[in-house]
């Protein structure tokens, strides 16, 4: 059945606005229509007017930029400077989809390499790969839209988005502003709803690929139970580590550390949660963090003199209230925060040397928390940071290019990021997780590559 979703600030709870959620009697003929579109070849979308389409949703963005940023903060919690540079980069996505269409060529195959081959000619195509379901998450929720939207725009491919339904109005304003761009209403339709009927949608056979970005239990219980065929991408969370050694520069590092760790209230999947230093500056390292994340201001995320904003939910604040407590009581010591500061707010936390198998060491905190573990060999903290079933982006802090590089050798992530927070991005670079922490390959580029397929045309002459 349908129903109504009430759309709250975060930070007070107060409604802002709300949204239909549909059911599926309502969603499934827009899965049967989206279908249709891709079966009909001859109304595929040519990639003029789909540069077109994406080149106009840049402008409308463009145009509307402060109004964006303001509903990030406003139903997500985001600080309203944070929110201004997702904007920024949801607009650069949707332009580098332009380029990247220019990019979706084939190539020719060598036949006469036996005689078998000989006297032919082959080449390759790349068609869109069928219907697309996105599922997305909260934490960057106009962002995240576009790197899984715009893709499917750009590649002809209908799709079907469902948001997180604690913000869904970004979502819902980037579908409309396709739609005011000359997209076809049908190419892309928004269809909140709740989770049965999600995986109803999801797990049909009609489904050409499911794009999904959230928790690691959700999206690896929907693979399981996807339809033959349909593929699909799955972003999770991480518990990034970042090594530090005896080199490195600590006041210029702390500022990174800071950003890293508490960007968005630590609400992030990359964000920094594991800080390996060396023994003897392991607490050093510790206080001026500590320091620096007790400078930073919580508050309403639409007040442009806050740092961080709100956790998504209360329970999640009960949540992280209980691992950080679980923590101090296992040993680790308090060096800033460790308290809630109202029903929707943490203070950023700073703790050192939890135990090895507290839940704020092994499992992704998603809050305003940064553990800083001392380590007496390079060899124990590259066994530590390595040591859980997460694998994402990790980080090294050093001046000797020799540390550096076996950073880059030992560390099992898909990034290691030298001399910067664990949270850095750019929208063209490769961005996955490893094991539990993901499956295939985000990345506007690497997105479009997967939304699409081979064809190969074999010509005797």
């Amino acid at each position: 059945m349908s129903g109504i979703v009430d759309v709250v600030n975060p930070y007070s709870l107060q409604s802002i606005g709300s949204v239909e959620t549909r059911s599926w009697a309502e969603i499934e003929p827009m899965l049967s229509t989206a279908q249709d579109l891709h079966r009909n070849r001859d109304g595929w979308l040519p990639a003029y007017q789909r540069i077109e389409i994406l080149k106009e949703t840049a402008r409308l963005m463009s145009d509307r930029a402060e109004e964006l940023a303001f509903l990030i903060a406003n139903e997500g919690g985001k600080p309203l400077v944070d929110a201004r540079v997702e904007v920024k980069r949801a607009i650069d996505g949707v332009e580098l989809c332009i380029h990247e269409i220019g990019q979706m060529t084939g190539r020719e195959i060598p036949m006469d390499l036996t005689d078998a081959g000989a006297g032919r000619v082959a080449f390759t195509q790349r068609e869109p790969i069928g219907v697309v379901v996105a599922a997305s998450a909260f934490n960057h929720p106009l962002n995240l839209i576009a790197h899984q939207v715009a893709p499917a725009v750009a590649t002809g491919c209908p799709v079907i988005v469902k948001p997180a339904l604690d913000t869904p109005m970004s979502c819902q304003a980037f579908v409309d502003i396709l739609h005011q761009a000359g997209l076809p209403a049908e190419w892309c339709c928004f269809a909140p709803c709740q989770n049965d009927v999600a995986e109803t949608l999801i797990t049909d056979p009609r489904v050409g690929f499911f794009s999904f970005i959230g928790s690691a239990r959700v999206g690896w219980m929907l693979r399981s139970k996807l339809a033959p065929g349909t593929r699909c991408a799955l972003e999770h969370g991480g518990v990034a580590p970042v090594i530090v050694d005896d080199t490195a520069d600590i006041d210029a590092m702390i500022p990174s550390l800071t950003k890293g760790g508490f960007y968005h209230s630590g609400q992030v999947c990359v964000s920094v949660q594991r800080v390996f230093a060396p023994t003897g500056s392991a607490v050093e390292i510790a206080q001026k963090l500590a320091d620096a994340a007790a400078a930073l201001t919580v508050g309403d995320a639409t007040d442009p003199n806050v740092d961080c904003g709100p956790l998504i939910r209360p329970t999640e604040v009960d949540r992280v209230e209980q691992w950080v407590d679980e923590a101090v009581h296992g040993g680790a010591t308090l060096l800033t925060g460790g308290k809630r500061l109202g029903p929707t707010t943490y203070a950023p936390t700073v703790l050192l040397n939890p135990s090895s198998d507290a839940r704020v060491s092994t499992a992704e905190v998603f809050g305003p928390v940064v553990c800083v573990f001392g380590y007496d060999a390079p060899e124990d903290a590259y066994r530590a940071a390595n040591n859980l079933p997460f694998a994402f982006q990790a980080a090294v802090f050093t001046k000797n290019l020799g540390t550096a590089m076996q950073a880059i050798q030992r560390l099992d992530a898909t990034a290691v990021i030298v001399n910067d927070h664990t949270a850095f991005r750019v929208d063209w670079m490769p961005f996955a997780g490893r094991r539990q922490s993901g499956y295939n390959t985000g990345g506007i580029g690497y997105t479009m590559h997967d939304m699409t397929q081979d064809k190969m045309a074999v010509i005797r002459i």
